[in-house]
């Protein structure tokens, strides 16, 4: 039998039409069970979640059948409460399949720790940039007799001493103690 006799044969013809048949029935099942499947059309509004505490977030997201996943923790916002929700995404009023994961950024509980970097025996020119570069602020500052004029000699932080290294949150104050220029009895 020749090729062009079995293409037009009642058989091949008989099963290419069953094939078609399969593949429309087939494409039909497989449709209607994705538009089951993935609720296709359903939407859940995502909450606005800023400012609110990781149980209150945890309880609103299961409402909508929503999931949290933290992302990270960013740098310390005052505005809002320790470990709350500063960002999120999707943003707040997307509309979003159930099951979704809304990715939270927190506040952590406060600012991180920076060592104290050495600045005594520098002018104080020198060393407030140098604080202020490292997020910290200048605090009292207070004279004393020695010949070098404005030259940090000691730095303090709430009273306590504080030496190079030593780890204070950033925005701390530190008090300044600086010459005065003049030269002390014993020199």
């Amino acid at each position: 039998m020749s090729l062009k006799n079995f293409l037009t044969s009642k058989v091949f013809l008989k099963q290419l039409a069953l094939a078609i048949l399969a593949l429309v029935v087939l494409s039909f099942i497989i449709l209607k069970w994705l538009n089951i499947t993935t609720n296709h059309g359903s939407f859940v509004e995502v909450p606005d979640l800023t400012g609110k505490s990781l149980e209150t977030v945890q309880i609103e997201l299961e409402d909508r059948d929503l999931r949290m996943e933290i992302q990270d923790s960013a740098n310390f916002n005052p505005k809002y409460p320790k470990y709350s929700v500063i960002e999120q995404y999707p943003l707040a009023g997307t509309q979003v399949k159930e099951d979704r994961k809304i990715y939270l950024t927190l506040n952590p509980s406060g600012y991180r720790k920076v060592e104290v970097p050495n600045i005594v025996r520098r002018t104080f020119r020198q060393a407030k940039p140098t604080l202020e570069a490292l997020g910290f602020e200048v605090g009292k500052i207070s004279y004393v007799d020695d010949i070098g004029k404005d030259e940090v000699l000691s730095m303090s932080f709430k009273g306590e001493k504080l030496a190079k290294g030593d780890l204070l949150p950033i925005t701390s104050k530190i008090d300044l103690v600086l010459g005065n220029g003049n030269r002390t009895d014993g020199e």
